[in-house]
């Protein structure tokens, strides 16, 4: 039970110094009461104990991996579409449900040493849940004299757009980009990874993963006290095979 709060106007009054000192004095006493009962409001306040919620939204990374291969399940998973693409990773595997027909169209119908990979592969996991999306970024480059009539057509018919660069142009060569929106689900790492690592070179270049989510925190603020919210951890499946693509698309994405 609190205490009533005594506070100093409670012995001022109004009417006594309109008598005493006029209709001037009246103002200043009428301003020293205000202040005083607002130092008094506050005092309660802090003496009852205060409490603010705030909310905020933050970049925080789930999974950092490294890319080593793309490939297909060797078997068909449970609720996963037939042609899935698999990227593996050294530490996950990351089934594609969305835009694996699009990766797979290109990367068996143009040539793996011109293929290259964004080396900025972030993808958003919005509820944290094994799930994530974002998008796949590729470019094709060779001499101008090399391209034929049909690569400019397959470029037309799936989304690619010239990106020549400064040193694209200085050695007569053309770039064309591909972005590839994808959605998909984590898995535990392939169980044939050692196999499909044994196959190719090591990237002289790394190819980073990495899945991140933005979660809105309410903090609750009491007497000095911050209380986060936790990660949720990922769901993850069992452990499958995976054949990679007849290809070493790895040893092309080094450069």
């Amino acid at each position: 039970m609190k205490k009533p709060i005594k506070c100093a106007h409670e012995t001022v009054s109004p009417t006594t110094s309109k008598v005493r000192f006029g209709t001037k004095s009246v103002a200043i006493t009428s301003l020293a009461v205000l202040l005083l009962t607002s130092g008094c409001a506050t005092t309660e306040l802090l003496d009852s104990g205060s409490s603010s919620s705030r909310t905020s939204t933050s970049k925080q990374v789930l999974v950092e991996d490294q890319l080593v291969a793309f490939g297909r399940p060797a078997q068909a998973l449970p609720n996963m579409p037939g042609n899935s693409v698999v990227i593996v990773g050294e530490k996950n595997s990351y089934v594609l449900t969305k835009g694996g027909t699009e990766m797979v169209n290109i990367l068996t119908n143009l040539t793996p040493k011109n293929i290259q990979v964004d080396s900025d592969m972030n993808f958003y996991s919005p509820r944290n849940d094994g799930y994530f999306e974002g998008e796949m970024k590729m470019s094709y480059a060779k001499l101008k004299d090399e391209f034929k009539r049909e690569d400019y057509q397959f470029f037309l018919q799936n989304g690619g757009k010239e990106c020549s660069n400064a040193s694209d142009a200085r050695m007569g060569a053309q770039r064309f980009c591909f972005t590839v929106p994808i959605k998909g689900a984590v898995y535990p790492a392939v169980s044939n990874l050692s196999l499909i690592q044994s196959k190719y070179n090591a990237l002289t270049k790394p190819y980073p993963v990495t899945i991140y989510t933005q979660p809105q925190t309410q903090t609750m603020t009491h007497n000095g006290n911050n209380a986060g919210e936790k990660l949720v951890i990922l769901p993850f499946a069992l452990a499958f095979d995976v054949v990679t693509f007849p290809f070493q698309l790895l040893g092309a994405m080094a450069d």
